[in-house]
């Protein structure tokens, strides 16, 4: 069972608190179930809405350009060939979708290798509670120039939506605040620290086991 130092908003160790193995003590992180994972994620965000016309649809073409023979000229009989200029494509791009789904088993099993990997990467920092009594930017650098983060992509990962900390938070470069209920994998792999409170470990360890 991996244990990890627990801190308050100060930067400061005041305790150590024990990760569920089955969550952030895999035996072996599998690269494999990640990347299936990953490039799920990315198919999904495609809008699909790229397109060409294809030699069917370009205007023109309705006359032979010119006669068969004698002209000295390869033989064609449209203009709309994808080899002239101005003709169509010949595999012309269409709106299509892109997104599929894998198992939620995979799903689940992907962040699971995800929240061991920050485990012994020591890229993961749990904080004992983490408030806000008031929207300060100001404050929220601050807490991260403390645990010596400050300049690196953080995830910044609470119980639920919390308007002091989320509003805190969304002008700091490189920052992204997330919730337990919609964590994902490619967002873990884009940002390399993980800051959580420990009611967000508590809440990982109840839905993911």
């Amino acid at each position: 069972m991996p244990k990890v130092n627990l801190y308050n908003m100060n930067g400061e160790v005041i305790d150590q608190i024990a990760l569920a193995d089955e969550i952030f003590g895999l035996e072996e992180i599998n690269d494999t179930v990640i990347h299936t994972v990953v490039k799920m994620q990315l198919a999904n965000k495609r809008q699909g809405t790229q397109s060409a016309l294809t030699r069917a649809e370009v205007s023109g073409g309705g006359k032979k350009p010119y006669r068969q023979k004698g002209s000295g000229r390869a033989r064609h009989g449209s203009t709309r060939s994808p080899i002239w200029t101005k003709g169509g494509v010949v595999f012309a791009p269409k709106p299509r979708d892109y997104s599929y789904t894998v198992p939620k088993k995979v799903r689940r099993l992907a962040l699971k290798n995800m929240f061991t990997a920050k485990v012994r990467e020591d890229n993961i920092r749990v904080i004992d509670e983490i408030a806000f009594e008031e929207i300060k930017t100001k404050k929220m650098a601050e807490m991260f120039k403390k645990f010596g983060v400050e300049g690196r992509k953080i995830m910044l990962l609470i119980n639920s939506y919390d308007e002091n900390i989320v509003k805190s938070a969304r002008n700091i470069d490189g920052l992204k605040v997330s919730f337990v209920g919609n964590i994902n994998v490619l967002d873990m792999t884009n940002y390399d620290m993980l800051i959580t409170s420990k009611g967000a470990v508590a809440q990982i360890e109840e839905v993911y086991r």
